[in-house]
Order: C-alpha cells, then sequence, then structure tokens
C-alpha cells in the first residue's frame, strides 16, 4: 500500500519563484532529490508569480503549460518543488489526468526507498500515513459524482471513514512498536551513561559525506552513495581513543532545507543520539555553493530538536575538490579547535580530525605528577593497570614519580578503589 514499485517513472519538475515567500527552494537541490528517488526528470517548468493560487497553486497559463509538457513527454507524474494542500493536490491532478506528487511526497518517497531496520521502516510509515490521513479523499473523487437514489446513498462517505479508522489504528500500532523500539534505544544510551562512554554524533546537510567520513574514521562498510538521504537508520560503531579509551559514534539521518515537520517527529528516535551527544561533527559539503546556507539549516534543525548547547566541531569535507586546498585545523581565541578541513574521500587532513576529536573529547582529562611513597603500592599498580601511566622516576628518598594522564572521572575511581581521597594524594605541583 505504501511503497512504490522499484520501477523508472517519467516526471515533469514543477518550480515557480514567489515574490512574497523568503527563502525559496533550490530547483537544483530538487533535481538531486527527485534523481535520488529513481525518477526520470524529462522537464521543467519554470515561472515567477506573487502568491500561490488557492485553487491550484500555478495560474491558468501556467497549468496548461503544464499539461502540454506532460502531453509532449509522456511523462507519468508532476512533481512540485513546493508544499501543496490536499485540496490543491487533488485539484491539480483533475486537470492533469496524471498523479502529482509535492516536495514533501518526494522526500517520503526516498525514505520509504531507503529504510533498512525495523525501526527506520516504522519510522517511514508513520509519517507516509500521517501525510497520507490528510489526502485520503482522493482516493474516492470517482464516488463524488454518484447521485442519491436506492443502493448508492454515501458510499464514498461509508469508504472514507472505514480508511480513516483502519489508519488511526495502524497510527496507534505504529507508535506503540516505536515506543518499544525507544525504550530499547534508552536503555543503551543508559548503559553508556553508566560506563561514561561519549558519543561523537555525526550531522549535517544530507549529501556532505557524513557515511564516507564514518567509514573512513571506524574502517567501517557503511552504505554511502552520491545522493540525497543514502542514510536513514543511524550506525553506531565503538571505537578506542588515547587518552579517551572507548567511544561510539554515530552517523545520523542528513538533514534538509525546510524538513518537513512530520518527519523530524517521526525521526525524533533516530535523532535522539544526536541530542544526547558528548560532541557534534557538523559535516560541511565545502565545494557546495550554498554551503553557508547549509550550515545554517543544519543548526536550525539542531534548535528544533534541542541540540544547540551541544560541543560542536565542524568538519569542512570534500576539499579534494577545491583548487589548490590544503587540510588544517582552525582554533578559536581559545586555542580550542572549532574546524577541520578534510577530505573522506581522499584522507587528507583526517589526521588532524582524529587529534581534534580527542582534544575535544579531551578537555576533561588531566595531566598528573603522583608522589608514591612505599604504602602507595595498589594505586600505582591501579594506574599501570590502566595504562595512563607515561613516565616512571624513581628517587633516592625512595619515593615514586609516576606522569600519568587520564580522564578525570577515572582518576577518581582509581583514587576510591585505592582506598584514597583526592585530598591525600600528594603531586609534584612544580611539574603538573
Amino acid at each position: 500500500m505504501f511503497e512504490r514499485p522499484d520501477v523508472g517513472e517519467r516526471a515533469i519538475l514543477v518550480h515557480i519563484d514567489f515574490s512574497s515567500h523568503e527563502g525559496s527552494e533550490d530547483p537544483g537541490e530538487f533535481r538531486e532529490l527527485v534523481s535520488s528517488a529513481g525518477v526520470e526528470a524529462v522537464g521543467t517548468v519554470t515561472g515567477t508569480r506573487k502568491q500561490p493560487s488557492p485553487r491550484l497553486f500555478v495560474g491558468e497559463g501556467k497549468l496548461e503549460e503544464i499539461s502540454d509538457a506532460v502531453a509532449l513527454h509522456g511523462a507519468d507524474v508532476v512533481l512540485f518543488n513546493h508544499a501543496l494542500s490536499p485540496s490543491q493536490e487533488r485539484n491539480i491532478e483533475r486537470e492533469l489526468k496524471c498523479r502529482v506528487l509535492d516536495r514533501t511526497g518526494v522526500i517520503l518517497d526516498i525514505f520509504a526507498q531507503r529504510a533498512r531496520t525495523h525501526e527506520g521502516k516504522l519510522q517511514v510509515e508513520l509519517a507516509q500515513l500521517d501525510h497520507m490521513s490528510t489526502r485520503l479523499i482522493r482516493g474516492w473523487t470517482h464516488l463524488e459524482r454518484q447521485g442519491g437514489g436506492i443502493g448508492l446513498r454515501g458510499p464514498g462517505e461509508t469508504q472514507l471513514e472505514t480508511d480513516r479508522r483502519l489508519l488511526r489504528e495502524r497510527i496507534k500500532s505504529i507508535h506503540k512498536r516505536l515506543s518499544k523500539v525507544r525504550r530499547q534505544r534508552d536503555q543503551g544510551r543508559r548503559a553508556r551513561k553508566r560506563a561514561d562512554i561519549p558519543t561523537v554524533s555525526l550531522v549535517g546537510y544530507t549529501n556532505a559525506g557524513k557515511s564516507t567520513l564514518f567509514n573512513s574514521i571506524t574502517r567501517s562498510s557503511v552504505y554511502a552513495a552520491d545522493q540525497l538521504f543514502a542514510t536513514l537508520d543511524p550506525t553506531l560503531r565503538r571505537l578506542e581513543l588515547p587518552d579517551i579509551g572507548p567511544v561510539v559514534m554515530a552517523d545520523t539521518v542528513g538533514f534538509i532545507r525546510h524538513l518537513p515537520h512530520k518527519l523530524v517527529e517521526a525521526f525524533r528516535a533516530t535523532l535522539q543520539e544526536t541530542t544526547e551527544a558528548s560532541l557534534l561533527l557538523h559535516i560541511v559539503d565545502s565545494h557546495d555553493d550554498r554551503r553557508d546556507e547549509n550550515i545554517s539549516q543544519v543548526e536550525d534543525v539542531l534548535l528544533e530538536i534541542r541540540a544547540e548547547e551541544i560541543p560542536v566541531l565542524q568538519v569542512f569535507n570534500k576539499i579534494d575538490l577545491l583548487d589548490n586546498f590544503t587540510p588544517r585545523v582552525e582554533r578559536n581565541e581559545e586555542g580550542v579547535p572549532v574546524r577541520a578541513w578534510v577530505s573522506a574521500v581522499s584522507g587528507e587532513g583526517l589526521d588532524g580530525l582524529y587529534d581534534a576529536i580527542v582534544e575535544r573529547l579531551a578537555e576533561d582529562v588531566v595531566h598528573y605528577f603522583v608522589l608514591l611513597g612505599p604504602a602507595d603500592g595498589k594505586l600505582r599498580a591501579l594506574l599501570h593497570e590502566a595504562g595512563s601511566v607515561l613516565s616512571e622516576e624513581h628517587r633516592e628518598t625512595g619515593e615514586t614519580v609516576l606522569e600519568t594522564r587520564l580522564q578525570q572521572r577515572d582518576w577518581l575511581q582509581l583514587l576510591s578503589r585505592a582506598g584514597k581521597s583526592e585530598e591525600s594524594v600528594r603531586l609534584d605541583t612544580e611539574r603538573t
């Protein structure tokens, strides 16, 4: 009922510039969306208008131009790079005698094709059902023309109510199943929090190269392609970082300009990996002409999901497409890494990015020169066992000086296991 067969379709694309609207959609990005959906764009109709027509969205003359393009190219579907109301969609279909989809419908179609996990498929179906529930009447327009009389009274309305009831029941069932999945995810996140394992989440505009970079950093084989929304399902991988220890890295769904609110709602469980991360890697396509706008769009979505307070390290990817550009790490006035320029494909700059991630996560790493006496053997053994000893020096006085580097939380845990308090441990303050 909800997934289209995997066949090619011929489409006419429609893009109208409205003088009354700010921040109009990008026609180039829409062509990429259509291509990602597996649809062949055989023609494009553009135009300008002050504001949309309430009934047909476009004017009568523009609708005739679209109709001629459909007939000329033998198109199966007309795709609007705009949000259409259910009535506008229905009216346009009635005039053009072919299927009509708006921008949200195209994005939903891509999501339906790309979802791989049980959770991803449930989230996509929920978004589709929410979208479809306002358009149910489209399936029963052939009954609107039937008159009254015995045996013909209200069949369309009866069928429509049945469909609405079935949709409501299905939506309720999906919400239940998603709640179970979310509880399982929450358990995993709580376990990582108890173990104090930091999470690094990759976010960014769709097709910025997140999955390719994720594969390069984690040496994984997550599906990556030069298309919009190649990744829908969150992928988690465990890494071991120097000084930090185990870290979980998460690859998440890409964002897009004017991402439909229903999709943000449906994928809230997936985006939870972002909202509870220790560090966000904001991946940016450095070669994109609309780079700054894309950054702004991602920041808007982060604000919407309440993740704006999480520390961010910007990663400008695809520098291999820039002329004579060398990788580098940029720092703020305090010397903290804030931006890294890399190429996930060629590997340029990945070492610098790796070090920047470690540095950002190691903001609570402590570097101590610990003075130990003969009675401190247990603490010495625990520090060696944790792999946090950088050097060891034995003095003539019988004391031992250990140079240690480890997370503050690990330091406190080791002291507790050794039966010591912070105040009771002697440090070489001149060197610490």
